[in-house]
């Protein structure tokens, strides 16, 4: 058993503020994170905490390496070193992924800001929701621009943002979301993700830079005259890249991370007659330009609804024309209002899901009624409007009329082939099955059950409000009570109810697109796209809910061609061949992902052809054209660039990889080790409280000690796995912890003499064999450094009885050995206490000085760059002066040449401007050295009047040990 100086010990070493550099700064991010990190992303992370002066980093791992993890375990150890201002920027889409992974991996509380939490927040009191240290703040690129005002007002410890790449034109005034957030996050510590810091230009790498210090680089006139061009000197960029931006290659982690293959199956059929007549009869109707149908409002998106609902099942699209016929019925009644609320429900409540908020509300300056006009007795009685009606009620009745679903049949026949895949590889039986409407969904849960896989079909959705899934999270909540993982938040709670029926008890998963982010299904290895999404960016999605970190099989990617419809085949080779989605290690990787500006632009390219080509020629020669435009787009032209600049090529790569990971589990093991049996020792001073398992490292809490804290079993978050979760996740950061590890360190602590028992202890420690039988004494002190960020040191100071010092390590180990409080201990000799008490303050001042180093060496570090920040800021005035003496020369060269009068007068009126010109460039480069040597000076005084050092030392313990 742990004594009270074993317990004070260990929560010191638990919460202590470590310096920035080393393993042992993860510590407590090792212990609380639910996953096992890889060696790459512990290095990572170690290069975004290397100086408390940087202003960010980039961390641009290839896609694939767990860019999100690096990013999840700063998140965490910002959390658990107090500093819980915490923001994570990234996409609309990726915000409850975000969410989920931080809550479920780190066990980070998240809330996601939008309008509508915003303003709840609001109406609950809250002036600032983002000035919390209670979650961390997610939000997308839009809604931060919209509150870019109050972003600026707000002291963040940490912005995490993803997709970085999306803001690699922020140095450009007219990039007005980029300028925005630039502004308003300006000083704060920036983590950016990118999988694609360079795509096209390397000045996409200046924006970057530039969004996170304007101290790094001078003005992007210097940075492209010294990095690109043929005299670019690219490897003096890889030196300056190397500060602030981290890159590892899917290469350097291949003896670490086995990674699956995606394998393509495709499966083709062909409509019938009546099928292809309704596809064709709807689809010349949406080529009409004009009518009421379609609404000039919101048309682009309408439109591609329609398209996709089209291609997706007869079922879908009969009950959007059912929409659209009321829509009309009711402008012909001249019910503007009725009409407008049938719009608004098709937008916003369709059953397709795939939309995306910059389509929102397009066009609206377009008109103010129903159409674009105001509505009138003439448009209601339009035979416009009775044309299209009837023509609607035509497709409406041959939708019904169908008594076919080829389609649905060569589902079956994608589940029949793929099934047998799983078996031949061992894989389970499970299939995941996207489609892009509710009412396909539907149909499909119904067909699929009436052969043959009755009670093996579970939906998931945007609502989850059917029967069948409210049956499903009742039972779950029922069976997870007391476990823990009820959230109260029904979409968290149905969530997860419905993935853990799919991994328990059934075996195929019909989604939309809302699981298409932010559950993690592994256990599945047979993805479909029963519907195939326009957007490249989405189908990755979806397949990365399955090919992903922990897949142990090769997934199988199904798509359906239809082969009597030209565009949708070329929809099909373009994604394919081009985009490279569904084969291979990754897929579609960021390299190419990267390049697209949105894949809402590019599915907007799609539906243009659909809209405006009639025949399969123009179809062709469509596509053709789009092909063209993205060669240049998606082909590597910045490979060479990439390879100079983030390839490694230091041998010893592999072997730093290996340190960092034996490192790690060594702190992890030691770390996790002190957390429990800290919290044995507080919980076991209140009796009754609480029931341990040594051999599962769980606990049953009988009687909190903290209100809010939830009685049931715990379980260590190191030993816990999401697939063999039981119980609450116990974790550093837990209230219950926290509030332990407090408690412990008020514990007393006379001075006392300790035996520790090495016989009892289950393993040998060769470091204290020779203390075996002997005493001696030992002080604990805490030396707290406050400088460029606070440091706190734990001396532990030993000598034994014939005053000979411990090595630091035994005196370490001592504390992992049981122990025995044998009573009060008296003052030892005079002669000990003085040696003590000098070793100890000799200790002391050695910890002062290596921290007093360390902060040298960021001063130094953050001086070198402010250098060469000022060097490119005179260089540009240096240029100046030699575009001017070489346009002299240029006009020297024609004076010589010309014999005629008035071409020299000119030419002569021109040298004598440019002479003035060499002047003014001549002093601008004394006033410009003058103004920048004067801001960097002014910024490395404000450097080293914050290096000022406030140190403090304070006692902890001093026991005399025996060592049995």
């Amino acid at each position: 058993m742990p004594t009270p100086f074993h317990t004070v010990y260990f929560a010191h070493e638990l919460s202590r503020s470590r310096p920035a550099s080393g393993v042992e700064r993860l510590s407590q991010s090792l212990v609380d994170a639910s996953i096992d990190l890889n060696p790459h992303q512990i290095e990572a992370a170690l290069f975004a905490l290397k100086s408390p002066l940087d202003s960010g980093v980039i961390l641009a791992d290839e896609v694939g390496l767990g860019k999100t993890i690096e990013a999840g375990v700063l998140l965490l150890q910002s959390w658990a070193e107090r500093k819980r201002r915490l923001l994570v920027l990234c996409p609309a889409s990726l915000r409850r992924q975000w969410a989920t992974e931080l809550e479920e991996k780190f066990g980070l509380p998240c809330r996601i800001l939008d309008a509508r939490s915003w303003s709840a927040s609001m109406d609950a009191g809250e002036t600032n929701p983002f000035d919390t240290d209670r979650e961390v703040s997610i939000v997308s690129y839009n809604f931060a621009v919209r509150q870019a005002d109050i972003l600026l007002r707000t002291a963040f410890d940490l912005v995490v943002i993803d997709e970085a790449h999306k803001l690699r034109n922020a140095w450009k005034p007219d990039n007005v979301i980029g300028q925005s957030l630039k502004r308003a996050l300006a000083g704060r510590r920036k983590a950016l993700l990118t999988a694609t810091p360079l795509q096209n230009s390397l000045m996409e790498l200046y924006g970057l830079a530039s969004f996170i210090d304007d101290y790094i680089f001078g003005e992007a006139a210097t940075f492209r005259a010294n990095y690109t061009g043929a005299g670019a000197n690219l490897e003096m960029l890889r030196g300056r890249l190397g500060s602030f931006c981290h890159r590892t290659l899917r290469e350097d982690v291949q003896e670490y991370v086995r990674y699956t293959q995606r394998r393509p199956l495709t499966v083709p059929f062909t409509p019938t007659d009546a099928e292809q007549q309704l596809y064709d009869r709807i689809s010349a109707f949406l080529m009409r330009e004009s009518g009421f149908a379609i609404p000039k409002r919101q048309r682009r998106l309408t439109l591609l609804v329609m398209r996709k609902l089209l291609a997706s099942s007869s079922y879908a699209i009969a009950g959007t024309l059912d929409t659209i016929i009321r829509r009309l019925e009711a402008l012909q009644r001249g019910d503007a209002q009725a009409a407008d609320e049938l719009l608004r429900n098709f937008i916003s409540t369709e059953e397709f899901e795939d939309t995306d908020s910059e389509d929102v509300g397009e066009n609206k300056s377009e008109g103010t009624g129903d159409d674009g006009t105001t509505l009138s007795e003439t448009s209601m009685n339009s035979p416009v409007l009775a044309e299209e009606l009837e023509e609607l009620r035509r497709c409406r009745a041959l939708a019904d009329s169908m008594q076919a679903d080829t389609k649905a049949h060569a589902l079956l026949k994608a589940l029949e082939l793929g099934f047998a895949e799983m078996a031949r590889t061992g894989a389970a039986r499970k299939a995941l099955v996207f489609t892009e409407s509710r009412r396909t969904q539907a149909h499909l849960k119904a067909f699929l059950e009436a052969n043959g896989y009755a009670g093996s079909v579970v939906a998931f959705n945007g609502s989850n409000t059917d029967p069948d899934a409210r049956g499903i999270l009742e039972r779950w909540l029922s069976a997870n009570r007391d476990s823990g993982k009820v959230t109260g938040s029904r979409p968290v709670d149905m969530r997860t109810a419905l993935v853990e029926h799919f991994r328990d008890d059934a075996s195929i998963m019909l989604a939309t697109e809302a699981a298409a982010e932010g559950i993690n299904l592994q256990f599945c290895s047979l993805v479909i796209n029963y519907d195939l999404p326009w957007n490249p960016q989405r189908i990755e999605q979806r397949i990365g809910r399955c090919h992903r970190y922990g897949q142990k099989h090769d997934v199988v990617v199904v798509n359906f061609i239809n082969r009597r419809n030209a565009a949708d085949r070329r929809v099909y080779e373009l994604l394919d061949e081009k985009f490279r989605l569904f084969e291979g290690v990754f897929g579609a990787s960021d390299e190419v992902l990267g390049a697209l500006e949105s894949g809402i632009d590019f599915e907007r390219s799609i539906l243009a052809i659909y809209q405006e080509c009639r025949t399969e020629a123009e179809i062709d020669a469509a596509f053709a054209r789009l092909q063209a435009e993205l060669e240049d787009v998606i082909r590597s032209r910045m490979a060479e660039a990439r390879r100079v600049l983030f390839a490694h090529f230091d041998e010893d790569v592999h072997a730093r990889l290996r340190l960092r990971m034996d490192d790690a589990r060594m702190h992890l093991d030691r770390t996790s080790r002190m957390f429990w049996l800290l919290t044995r020792y507080m919980l076991g001073k209140m009796d009754g409280a609480a029931r341990f398992d040594d051999a599962t490292l769980t606990f049953d809490l009988d009687r909190p000690p903290l209100p809010g804290v939830a009685a049931g079993r715990y379980q260590f978050a190191v030993r816990r796995r999401q697939e063999e979760s039981v119980g609450h996740a116990y974790r550093l950061s837990h209230p219950l912890a926290e509030h332990l590890v407090e408690r412990a360190k008020a514990l007393e602590t006379p001075q006392s003499e300790v035996l520790f028992d090495l016989s009892a202890h289950p393993a040998r420690i060769s470091v204290l064999e020779p203390y075996r039988g002997t005493w001696g004494w030992l002080t604990l002190t805490l030396v707290t450094v406050e400088s460029f960020a606070r440091e706190e040191e734990l001396v532990l100071t030993a000598i034994d009885r014939r005053q000979q010092p411990l090595p630091r390590e035994a005196a370490e180990k001592l504390f992992l050995v049981p122990a025995l409080w044998r009573g009060l201990a008296g003052d030892p000799h005079e002669l000990i206490r003085e040696l003590l008490e000098e070793r100890c303050a000799a200790d002391a001042n050695l910890a002062v000085d290596v921290a007093r180093a360390r902060n040298a060496r960021y001063l130094e570090e953050r001086r070198q760059r402010l250098d060469q920040w000022a060097d490119d800021a005179i260089k540009r005035a240096e240029r100046d002066l030699d575009d001017v003496k070489t346009r002299l020369k240029e006009l020297s060269r024609q004076a010589r040449q010309t014999e005629d009068p008035a071409e020299q007068h000119r030419i002569q009126t021109e040298i004598q401007a440019a002479e003035r010109e060499k002047r003014r460039a001549r002093q601008r480069i004394f006033e410009a050295e003058d103004e920048v040597m004067a801001e960097r000076d002014r910024l490395i005084a404000d450097l080293r009047r914050r290096i000022a050092q406030k140190v403090e030392t304070r006692r902890l313990f001093t026991i005399k040990w025996v060592v049995g």
